[in-house]
């Protein structure tokens, strides 16, 4: 049996499940964590679909002690261009010996499958450290490992405003309604984490307005919604 060590990067969102994700990855003697990878809205010099300042996901990387790449994207990438980009991403990883891609997914099949897909392509291998785990139990380990976590986006339609920029506790799982998954695993909210066994120190940061963002939604044809809303709470 091979003890070979690989050498990987995890796919960094900022939020709870890339965090427990990098969590258990960082415990696996068969990975070798030296990079993170992080999409950057280009032109609001944010973190794509969570809407966090770059500012704070630099701060995020320099707690956590890690190297932080990031993928560049304009406001509203084509898919080529999202290809073009991620390739030259992943090309500059091999080229650097790196072999693993760590995802934090938890049961979404066909976004594992693309996501593995496209990964193979690139001549790497992915990883899921949490796939599969209950939701539920998921998210009181991240709470009682000392994680924390607040929300900056929800979706407008499963949640009301008063759900932004609340932190996830014990009091937040009891008041979130039984139609959302407790990790928001279906997009209904994503998150910030300021603090946890992860990182060296919290990161400090100041809580900002909430917003209402309207975007066209890509299932218009499935759903009969052409537009999708979101609250945002911006942090600074």
């Amino acid at each position: 049996m091979s003890n070979s060590i690989s050498k990987a990067f995890m796919n960094w969102s900022g939020g709870k499940d890339s965090s427990l994700a990098l969590y258990h990855a960082l415990k696996d003697p068969s990975l070798r964590i030296e990079s993170l990878l992080t999409s950057v809205n280009s032109h609001f010099g944010r973190i794509s679909m969570h809407g966090v300042r770059e500012s704070l996901l630099d701060l995020q990387a320099e707690s956590i002690g890690l190297p932080l790449r990031k993928l560049y994207l304009p406001e509203q990438p084509s898919m080529e261009e999202y290809n073009q980009a991620m390739q030259a991403i992943m090309d500059a990883y091999i080229e650097e010996k790196f072999e693993i891609s760590v995802f934090g997914d938890i049961f979404l099949e066909d976004l594992r499958a693309y996501r593995e897909e496209k990964i193979k392509t690139a001549g790497l291998r992915a990883t899921f450290p949490i796939w599969k785990r209950n939701t539920t139990e998921l998210i009181h380990e991240f709470i009682d490992l000392g994680f924390k976590t607040i929300l900056v986006c929800i979706k407008a339609d499963l949640l009301d405003k008063s759900f932004a920029g609340r932190v996830i506790d014990h009091d937040f799982l009891k008041d979130l309604p039984d139609t959302v998954d407790p990790c928001g695993e279906n997009g209904e909210f994503h998150t910030f984490v300021f603090d946890g066994p992860i990182f060296e120190k919290p990161v400090p940061f100041e809580v900002g307005e909430t917003v209402f963002k309207s975007y066209d939604n890509p299932q218009a044809d499935k759903s009969g919604k052409e537009k999708m809303g979101f609250w945002f709470t911006d942090l600074k």
